[in-house]
């Protein structure tokens, strides 16, 4: 492991500085005149750790640095005049592959390709060609500068792990290993030179189909053109690796925006040519950028998967920039959803019950369930503080069953003490709309065989309903046949329609507290408040004003016709073992009482 780790390395050092001195040598002289010949700056030959070759027009040598010599055991008298090939500094890969390469070599001035050099003890290693080409101020072929990688520095007693361990066999990229270190190596880089690393994750769209209809080994000829491709689109120390697959990944160390994303993305979306057939490819591209995302290497080559597979969920051929900010939200939400499934495990949630009445009567007619969260360090918290958190998610069905179960608990607790108050529980669009919800409330019951099911009486709210009004009335007419009774809660905040209202099996429609409480003092509200009255009478459904917070508000309710009522005037949700002893004293509530006859 230690001469793995070593070789890694070893190999990622080589290649940074090699494409660095590349990357210098290009800013330094995008162009050169006539009378530039003397071109080699012997400061850069003589203190550099990777072999350079000067080449002409013709890719010719006429100059070579001291690590050349060293490397190869040639002098400058033994090359020059001749091209890198004639001394042995060969491509990998196959006929076909170096004359795709040759011609590739004669389109682009810039290409970077695995060779295979002879070294000076006549055996052949594995190096990477970096290979730039200049041109004079009428935009003729001056020169070339050559800087080839030594890639095989290892002891020559770990020779036998060489480039398969550290590269793709098909591509000769690197691979998913030697990309953990050149990760490392380039984030130290971009910490030295505070420069941002982008590191980006590659995915060809739909390539399996592509690999059944091409057959594996067109396929595999098409990922190594496509990674040539690739590779003569990068710049300076940039790095392309393949990781699996069709997966790739690219470390730019160049500043990159949008539009350099994009024209990546147009540059793949041009036909590669198979067999004599026209191949048309696209990607997906995840993006995340150090140190703006300031993470382990890792977790950043994760981050760039979760943007790819974004992009993959937005249509394909795109790329995604991933956000940390948002990420760090994601998992803020992730660990509370956590600390709220163990709040459930560990019994901090729990039930407080606000009585209902019949103001004409005085008489109490059933209780509502109200969830709440005794927290260890944060107290007793309101359903807003914690219910936004499991919004939409599967915990809401969980929490919905719990409701249930401990509702009917406390019936059967209620009942040995004399007390037989239908309780309601609210339930969440989420939980009615599962396909299973009937059978499952079945199952609820049948744990409670003394509590009558008439008992449990569930509130949806109006919106749920309206979402898939053909799924909520199926369960819901389900539930019906168990003998369980359904509410509309929040009637007149979601999309009302008088179809539906007359559709959905409902024994009860609720007046939203937001336009009671304010009835009295709002035109609107108490318009509101009147029209859902008159369509509950108009259909017969019996009605229940919440928020009811004084003596007002529930002789205006009165007055137009509706007799239930809940609210802060009425009681304020309380533990379940202090409603016996607020039923005792509702009675010597006598103003309560005396509305029924106010209104005579």
């Amino acid at each position: 492991m230690y001469h793995s780790l070593k070789l890694t390395k070893e190999l990622s050092l080589s290649q940074h500085s090699s494409l660095a001195i590349r990357s210098s040598l290009n800013t330094a002289l995008p162009t050169v005149s006539a009378s530039d010949t003397a071109f080699t700056a012997e400061s850069v030959f003589n203190y550099a750790n990777e072999a350079i070759i000067i080449t002409d027009a013709e890719n010719r040598v006429v100059e070579v640095n001291p690590a050349f010599c060293e490397l190869t055991g040639f002098s400058l008298d033994q090359v020059k005049g001749k091209t890198p090939e004639a001394f042995s500094i060969l491509p990998l890969d196959d006929h076909r592959a170096k004359r795709l390469q040759r011609d590739e070599i004669q389109l682009r001035d810039r290409s970077k390709s695995q060779v295979s050099y002879r070294s000076h003890d006549g055996q052949f290693y594995p190096g990477m060609m970096s290979v730039n080409r200049v041109r004079d101020e009428l935009g003729n072929i001056h020169h070339h500068v050559i800087v080839l990688a030594d890639l095989s520095a290892i002891p020559s007693h770990a020779r036998h792990l060489k480039r398969e361990v550290y590269f793709d066999s098909l591509t000769g990229l690197p691979n998913l290993q030697l990309l953990t270190q050149l990760i490392q190596e380039s984030m130290q880089h971009a910490d030295e030179k505070q420069l941002p690393l982008a590191i980006c994750s590659l995915d060809i769209d739909y390539f399996e189909n592509i690999n059944a209809r091409l057959g594996q080994q067109v396929g595999d000829i098409l990922l190594a053109s496509f990674a040539q491709r690739i590779s003569h689109l990068l710049f300076g120390d940039d790095v392309l690796a393949r990781v699996g697959g069709d997966e790739f990944v690219l470390l730019l160390h160049h500043g990159v925006d949008e539009d350099f994303f994009a024209q990546l993305l147009a540059s793949i979306r041009q036909p590669l040519m198979m067999d004599g057939q026209s191949v048309h490819l696209t990607a997906s591209l995840g993006v995340t950028v150090y140190p703006h995302d300031d993470a382990q290497g890792d977790v950043l080559l994760r981050h760039a998967n979760q943007a790819m597979y974004r992009a993959k969920q937005r249509g394909r051929d795109t790329f995604h920039l991933f956000d940390p900010n948002h990420d760090r939200m994601l998992k803020v939400r992730h660990e509370q959803r956590q600390r709220f499934i163990d709040a459930l495990a560990q019994d901090e949630l729990c039930l407080y019950y606000q009585p209902q009445v019949d103001m004409y009567s005085g008489s109490v007619v059933g209780v509502e369930a109200l969830i709440r969260w005794q927290h260890p360090e944060q107290g007793l918290l309101q359903p807003a503080q914690f219910l936004p958190i499991i919004d939409t998610t599967s915990l809401e069905v969980d929490l919905g069953e719990w409701v249930i179960d401990q509702a009917l608990r406390q019936l059967t607790e209620w009942y040995a003490l004399g007390i037989a108050l239908p309780i309601n529980v609210n339930i969440s669009p989420t939980h009615l709309l599962m396909s299973n919800f009937s059978q499952r409330l079945g199952e609820l019951l049948s744990r409670h065989p003394d509590v009558p099911p008439a008992m449990l009486k569930l509130e949806v709210l109006e919106s749920a309903a309206m979402h898939d009004v053909q799924a909520a009335l199926q369960n819901m007419s389900r539930c019906q046949a168990l003998g369980v009774s359904f509410a509309i809660d929040d009637f007149g905040t979601g999309f009302s329609s008088l179809t539906h209202l007359r559709q959905l099996p409902v024994s009860l429609i609720k007046i939203d507290q937001s336009f009671v409480r304010d009835m009295l003092s709002d035109q609107d509200d108490m318009a509101i408040v009147e029209s859902v009255i008159y369509m509950a009478n108009r259909f017969k459904r019996p009605m229940l004003a919440e928020g009811v917070e004084t003596l007002d508000h529930a002789k205006a309710l009165m007055a137009l016709g509706c007799g239930l009522a809940q609210g802060y005037g009425i009681a304020r949700p309380m533990p379940a073992q202090a409603l016996p002893g607020w039923l005792a004293s509702w009675p010597d509530r006598t103003e309560w009482f005396a509305l029924a006859h106010a209104l005579r």
